[in-house]
């Protein structure tokens, strides 16, 4: 199989002045100027590169958008993978699935050919350890992307997210996020209310993520290489997940930076481990984390994959004049103190709207990107990690300036990859 190299992506990383971005607060949405408009009547060509469920699931409400929208293209790096989700998304979309066989693509390189194929938006929903390189090649080649949460696995990950996220401002393309609960209309009005003074200002966020374990199986085949069960069960493992803070946990945290004004925080802190977990593979079960402010509020996330347990996935915050409540498992979003208040409007399909917003922005040739937000939440979660798995105490800009690339710098079936230790506080280093 050939070889998919990453080694530019450091001396790329190293040299670029993207790092210093991320310590721009970013507003909600930022559009770009004005790109011509799209007509109606001209048909936008999808390209899904990541076939799993979350691929599979996107694609869907892509096609779902626009009247006039078709998959064209689709790419994974196992062909099992590719034909499961492919068949079901022609059970629920029919005729705007228009995926030739010679555009059904297999292997390593799969997204660079899915993004050669033709197509005017990219969808992007491999495991995240891949995002940065994927994003990087969308926007090279001058497409629109829905870039599925988390955006890196690593520090040098999020700046090239972000180098990609100036280059689509400067080509007016889109790049609309994961991040579904900012698509949420009840919690766009909560955030809204707080961020308009409704509770004051915040002294303290507490996010909370507690759940039970995702992915926990380990699948097995001799035939195999060690980079095929890497990637086959690539939640397990810290360079191709981010570790469940980073993959799943980052809702919570970018919540948290929503109330925050996505202002970033100065140092970070915070414990972690693996108590319970025994899947192979080198991420922890459970993380506290906690994040200090300049304006001296902090903000608490504590997140738990382990069975058996209490749930919980909720972010409260604490104010000046009163407190706000947004509850992911109840639907709840109230504010109690000076100003009472509780939503009481219109509810909406989240992961809908995304690709609603995504496509109404290129038939009007009004870009949005979500880039700089996207990528310091994704940053947040990742400084947490990093803060747990040393127990030390990182600044914002040592984190975000961090050289520890985990990614391999060569991609391939056959590329030699060992498992990688699991973190040890106290003796795993910052780098």
């Amino acid at each position: 199989m050939k070889d998919i190299s990453l080694t530019s992506r450091r001396d790329f990383l190293k040299n670029s002045s993207a790092a210093a971005a991320i310590g721009v607060a970013a507003p909600f949405i930022l559009s770009s100027k004005g790109r011509a408009a799209v007509s109606p009547g001209e048909t936008l060509k999808v390209g899904l590169i990541g076939c799993g469920g979350r691929g599979t699931g996107a694609a869907n409400q892509a096609l779902s958008a626009d009247a006039n929208i078709a998959l064209t293209a689709v790419g994974d790096a196992f062909e099992d993978n590719l034909k499961r989700g492919l068949n079901a998304i022609r059970k629920t979309q029919g005729e705007k699935v228009r995926v030739e066989p010679d555009h059904c693509f297999v292997g390593p390189d799969a997204y660079q050919k899915v993004i050669d194929s033709g197509v005017d938006v990219v969808v992007l929903a491999t495991p995240p350890g891949f995002r940065p390189t994927h994003l990087k090649a969308a926007i090279d080649a001058g497409k629109h992307v829905f870039c599925e949460k988390p955006m890196a696995t690593d520090a040098p990950g999020v700046r090239t997210v972000l180098a990609a996220a100036a280059e689509a401002k400067k080509k007016n393309l889109s790049i609309v996020s994961g991040f579904c609960w900012r698509a949420h209309l009840p919690k766009r009005a909560t955030f809204g209310e707080v961020l308009g003074g409704g509770i004051g200002e915040i002294d303290t966020v507490y996010s909370t993520y507690n759940t039970g374990p995702v992915k926990d199986s380990t699948l097995e085949n001799p035939e195999w290489t060690d980079m095929q069960k890497q990637v086959r069960n690539w939640y397990q493992f810290t360079w191709l997940s981010g570790d469940h803070i980073v993959e799943q946990a980052v809702h919570s945290i970018d919540m948290m930076s929503w109330a925050m004004g996505d202002v970033p925080p100065v140092r970070v802190s915070g414990n972690g481990g693996r108590q319970v977990r025994t899947s192979w593979g080198n991420i922890y079960d459970h993380f506290s984390i906690v994040y200090e402010y300049a304006n001296g509020a902090r903000g608490f996330h504590v997140c738990r994959q382990i069975p058996g347990c209490a749930s919980d996935y909720a972010v409260h915050m604490a104010g000046t004049k009163g407190k706000c409540i947004v509850d992911c498992s109840r639907d709840r979003h109230e504010i109690t103190g000076a100003k009472e208040w509780k939503y009481d409007g219109k509810k909406n399909e989240m992961y809908q709207t995304e690709h609603d917003e995504l496509f109404k922005s290129i038939r009007d040739g009004k870009p949005i990107n979500h880039g700089t937000w996207m990528a310091q939440s994704t940053m947040l979660a990742i400084a947490g990690r990093m803060a747990a798995y040393t127990g030390q105490v990182i600044s914002w800009e040592a984190a975000t300036n961090s050289q520890e690339s985990i990614v391999p710098e060569h991609f391939s079936w056959d590329a030699p990859i060992k498992v990688p230790p699991i973190a040890m506080p106290g003796k795993t280093k910052f780098v």
